[in-house]
């Protein structure tokens, strides 16, 4: 039984690495994306999560094979802080992505999605000067306007334009500007269409265009609580693969110990 035990958790053990090899390298997918270098937020708890994994892990794998009780001690003892940390997170992570958390209290925003449609505490975060600066830099760095389509204006409405497009790459369509070409577009002598701050600060100045409009951070929110609701469900997963394998853990150990129980019985 010891053996089948420790068989099973090294096992499962080289599952849970390869799980957090694919965690690390999702992780790193995002620098891949236009917009997903300037999310830390997102990239930054998957890393730790798949790094912690991997050292876990590999101290299982090693305490298993070489049937190391101490070893294994440790490892049972930092997998379950690391089920307390991963049941802290998702439940922090769904809380903090739930949009009846968030009261729509702003009519700015993209679609169907507003400022006030997201968390205090996830404004707070991404939407804070340090931050934001950082998060509109990256976007200016990956050119991101530059995927907009460009043309006639008849031409521009028949493209379908992501969120974060529409809203950092362009004014807000109530704004009434006047079309000139995807990235640029005159205020009418008349002024806007509606009083709103975001159609004072769009600027046709390519590095600025609509990068501090409440559209643009709300865009930026949206793309953030889509991909946090991905990493919840993996941390899921994760957390019924690691709980699974904690169990198995305990058992082996239990088995280590009776077997050398037994064999001090016999010397």
């Amino acid at each position: 039984m010891a053996r089948v035990s420790n068989g099973m958790i090294a096992a499962l053990n080289i599952l849970t690495l390869v799980m957090a090899i694919s965690a690390i390298g999702y992780s790193l997918w995002f620098n891949v994306k236009p917009e997903s270098p300037c999310q830390k937020v997102v990239k930054t708890p998957l890393l730790v999560v798949g790094g912690a994994l991997m050292v876990v892990s590999l101290a299982g794998l090693v305490g298993s094979c070489c049937r190391i009780s101490l070893l294994l001690w440790m490892y049972l003892f930092v997998l379950f802080l690391l089920i307390l940390c991963l049941i802290c997170f998702t439940i922090f992570t769904i809380i903090v992505t739930n949009k009846g958390v968030g009261i729509a209290l702003s009519r700015r925003g993209v679609g169907d999605h507003r400022l006030g449609d997201y968390s205090g505490w996830l404004q707070k975060y991404v939407i804070n000067a340090q931050n934001w600066d950082e998060i509109k830099r990256c976007l200016v760095d990956v050119k991101l306007c530059a995927d907009i389509h460009a043309g006639k204006v008849e031409d521009f409405y028949k493209h379908n334009v992501s969120p974060i497009l529409s809203g950092c790459c362009k004014p807000p369509s109530y704004c009434g500007l006047e079309f000139k070409n995807a990235t640029y577009w005159t205020m009418p002598k008349t002024g806007p269409a509606v009083l709103d701050s975001d159609c004072k600060t769009w600027s046709n100045v390519q590095k600025e265009l609509c990068f501090e409009c409440d559209s643009c951070k709300t865009a930026v929110l949206h793309n953030i609580k889509r991909e946090w609701r991905l990493l919840a469900l993996i941390n899921i997963c994760i957390l019924v693969v690691v709980v699974f394998v904690y169990s198995v853990g305990c058992c082996a150990l239990r088995n280590n110990r009776n077997g050398y129980v037994k064999h001090r019985g016999h010397v």
